[in-house]
């Protein structure tokens, strides 16, 4: 009997990643919160978000005085 090769193993098993919140491996297909593990993740993110956690920094533009 001869061994799978790599390629059709990989078609085999399902795709996992890691969840964006809790670190979680999660399997991508046929997920309904991707990218997230679960709705209670998605949620917490949801949260942070409309909380504005998530901010870049930005410098001001030399016209930010102007508009005050």
């Amino acid at each position: 009997m001869s061994k799978p090769t790599p390629t059709a193993q990989a078609v085999s098993r399902p795709k996992s990643y890691p969840c964006p919140q809790c670190q979680k491996l999660t399997v991508w297909q046929d997920n309904p919160y991707k990218p997230f593990c679960s709705d209670r993740c998605k949620l917490i993110d949801l949260g942070a978000w409309a909380n504005e956690d998530y901010k870049l920094p930005a410098q001001d533009s030399p016209f930010s005085q102007d508009l005050e």
